[in-house]
């Protein structure tokens, strides 16, 4: 495994991303340093080590693959793009040249909508996700957050900073903490016909939730 969050997001930083992405799906590859920074948060609070990690709207498995890293019993890998698989298996293939991990029977791809989503409940399972942020499709992260709740007590995602106040109400209502906020920088590399720069920078906050 792993030893620090730096050599983490240095490598989560080399993993393939999206050869094409989809401005609809808001396809924006998570970070390296934002996705070590919240699979670390969450591996220090006990949620990743032989846990069955749920990671929604997976993309190309950056997510996923860090949690594997960190010792995860098992990761469900689930997008709405079938086209996703192939970079996924690239990945694992990286993976493997570059770290002494079995992956076999450690990981499953479930290709479909979050709201259509249906998987067998486990008592061990925690959800992490970098979900659509909703400037497509709005309220996207909502139907992401509504589908989390139903499959664990432990959440841990990334959603615009501008949505604080929806994050901290929506975890009211449903009867969960939202314990750790933490604001980053989130840079969206010049990858579609709409961008304007070499990279954008957006406010983006990595939560954690836990159901009270």
């Amino acid at each position: 495994m792993v030893r620090t969050r730096r050599e983490l997001a240095i490598f989560l930083s080399q993993l393939e991303v999206f050869e094409k992405p989809n401005v609809r799906l808001e396809q924006y590859p998570s970070d390296g340093q934002v996705a070590a920074t919240l699979l670390w948060q969450a591996a220090i609070n006990g949620d990743i080590e032989d846990k069955h990690i749920l990671d929604l709207g997976s993309g190309t498995g950056i997510l996923g693959i860090g949690a594997l890293l960190l010792g995860a019993k098992k990761v469900t890998f689930v997008d709405i793009d079938p086209s996703v698989l192939k970079i996924l298996k690239k990945n694992f293939e990286f993976l493997k040249e570059n770290w002494e991990i079995d992956i076999k029977n450690k990981w499953e791809f479930v290709n479909t909508t979050v709201e259509s989503l249906m998987i067998k409940q486990d008592e061990n399972m925690v959800v992490i996700m970098n979900p659509p942020f909703g400037t497509k499709a709005k309220h996207a992260d909502k139907k992401f957050l509504e589908t989390a709740i139903k499959y664990s007590p432990s959440i841990y995602s990334m959603h615009k900073t501008s949505t604080k106040g929806f994050l901290e109400a929506f975890s009211k209502d449903n009867n969960y903490d939202l314990y750790w906020v933490e604001d980053m920088s989130f840079p969206i590399k010049q990858t579609m016909a709409e961008h304007r720069k070499k990279i954008e920078r957006i406010k983006v906050s990595i939560i954690g939730m836990e159901r009270n």
